[in-house]
């Protein structure tokens, strides 16, 4: 009897599934498709993202090759390294920015790059490491025509940050520009002695004490 009744079940049980199927089949094959769709846009755009990296890093190198070549045309080449960052992911786009606004310093163009560390400076969607790098570089810049004391004011806030020798070495350039040579020297002495300068840091700051008479 046990048999019998549990034959019975068994086939409740798949007259039940045949009616479940065909009410709901159809919908939960859509579903099924759905996240295979889904599965293969997130698979999709992560080639695209691979190959778009794998174009820009292309262009970024050829650009970069491009500026060291002996009488390198620094503003055409700074104009690629704009058009590159226009169309780059962020890394890429971070990196192109920085080295437009170096080649646009270099070649004269000094508004210029000063407008682009400005920009990635105020740019809060980008790591704030490259926000504090073009800081820095606005900084350093802005020193011949700039008034040192405001620079200084601008920089306080990245001492102590991974940028901290530089922002001293430009402090010290700054104090110098204001005639505050004691404080300089004391700002140099202290690069100049810590451990933890970076050594083309540490060289330059010697050789401004020994100008100075530090």
């Amino acid at each position: 009897m046990a048999d019998i009744f549990d034959e019975v079940q068994e086939d409740l049980r798949a007259e039940r599934m045949k009616r479940l199927m065909a009410r709901y089949g159809g919908l939960l094959a859509g579903l099924m498709l759905l996240a295979v769709a889904a599965v293969g846009g997130v698979q999709g755009w992560r080639w695209w993202e691979s190959r778009q990296a794998a174009q820009t890093a292309e262009t970024y190198l050829a650009t970069n090759r491009s500026a060291a070549e002996p009488g390198a045309d620094g503003k055409a080449v700074a104009d690629r390294f704009a058009a590159v960052a226009a169309e780059a992911p962020p890394g890429y786009r971070n990196l192109a920015r920085l080295r437009a606004a170096a080649l646009k310093a270099e070649a004269g163009d000094r508004a210029g790059a000063l407008a682009l560390w400005e920009e990635i400076a105020r740019d809060g969607a980008i790591d704030p490491l490259y926000r504090d790098l073009g800081t820095v570089m606005w900084g350093l810049h802005s020193l011949d025509a700039g008034d040192p004391a405001a620079i200084e004011t601008r920089l306080a806030p990245l001492a102590g940050g991974p940028w901290s020798a530089s922002v001293q070495e430009i402090r010290a350039l700054a104090a110098m520009k204001r005639g505050a040579t004691e404080e300089a020297k004391q700002l140099l002495t202290d690069l100049a002695t810590a451990p933890a300068t970076p050594q083309g840091v540490r060289d330059r700051a010697g050789k401004l004490l020994a100008e100075i008479g530090g």
